[in-house]
C-alpha cells in the first residue's frame, strides 16, 4: 500500500465520489424534511390535553433519542419485512433518518413553543381563536426564530450520519470510498476526498443557516 498522494488516480475516482455526494445530499434532504414535518408533529401531540397520547409521544420520544441511529436503521430495513413492510435500502434509510432526527427536532419546536409568552395564549383564548389558528398563525410563527439554530445543527448532523446508511448498501460517500479503496487497496485519495467534501458541504451550510437566522429576525424585527 503506498502513502503517498496520486494526482491519477484523484482525477479517475472523482466522478464516482461527486455522484455519491449527490446520493448523499439526496438521502440527507429528504431525512431532513420528513424529520421537520414529524418533529412538529411530535412537539404538538405532546401538547394535547389528552394525558395517554401525551405520554405515549413522549416515551416514543425518549425511546428513540436513546437508541443508536444504526440500530434504528436496521430495524427499519431487515425487522420491517417482517411486519409485511418491504423498503428498498434508500426508502429505510431516508425514513430511519428522518424518525431518529424527529425525536430531537421535537424538542427543538418544544423548546421553541414554549418561549412563546403566556400572554400570546391568553389573548389568542379572548379573541376565541380556534387551536389551530392559535397555532398556526401566533404561536409557531414566534416560536420558529429561536429554533432555527437547533434546527441548523440537525441538519449538518444528518449530513454527518449519512455514512450509517453504508451498513444497508446504500451508495452514499463513505460506502463509495470503501468500495473504492477495496478495488484499489488505496484508501488516501478517497478517504481524504471525502472529509473535504464533507466540509465543503457542511461549513457553508452552517454559515447559511447563521445568515437565514439572522434575516428572519430583521424581518420579524427580533
Amino acid at each position: 500500500m503506498s502513502f503517498h498522494w496520486r494526482w491519477d488516480f484523484t482525477w479517475e475516482i472523482l466522478p464516482r465520489l461527486m455522484w455519491a455526494t449527490v446520493n448523499t445530499l439526496i438521502a440527507a434532504g429528504a431525512g431532513y424534511a420528513i424529520a421537520l414535518v414529524l418533529g412538529l408533529i411530535l412537539a404538538l401531540a405532546q401538547r394535547t390535553g389528552w394525558k395517554p397520547l401525551t405520554l405515549a409521544v413522549r416515551e416514543f420520544v425518549e425511546f428513540i433519542r436513546s437508541t443508536p441511529l444504526v440500530l434504528q436503521i436496521f430495524f427499519v430495513f431487515y425487522v420491517g419485512p417482517q411486519f409485511g413492510i418491504r423498503l428498498s435500502p434508500w426508502m429505510s434509510g431516508m425514513i430511519a433518518i428522518g424518525l431518529h432526527y424527529s425525536a430531537y427536532l421535537s424538542e427543538v419546536y418544544r423548546a421553541g413553543i414554549d418561549a412563546v409568552p403566556r400572554g400570546q395564549w391568553e389573548v389568542c383564548r379572548a379573541l376565541n381563536m380556534s387551536v389551530r389558528n392559535t397555532y398556526a398563525r401566533i404561536i409557531i410563527p414566534q416560536a420558529l426564530p429561536p429554533s432555527i439554530a437547533g434546527m441548523g445543527n440537525y441538519l449538518v448532523g444528518i449530513f454527518k450520519d449519512t455514512p450509517m446508511l453504508s451498513v444497508i448498501g446504500v451508495a452514499e460517500l463513505m460506502h463509495t470510498a470503501n468500495a473504492i479503496g477495496s478495488e484499489s487497496y488505496r484508501f488516501l485519495e478517497p478517504y481524504t476526498l471525502v472529509g473535504l467534501i464533507y466540509l465543503a458541504i457542511s461549513l457553508p451550510t452552517a454559515g447559511l443557516v447563521r445568515l437565514f437566522e439572522g434575516w428572519v429576525r430583521r424581518k420579524l424585527g427580533l
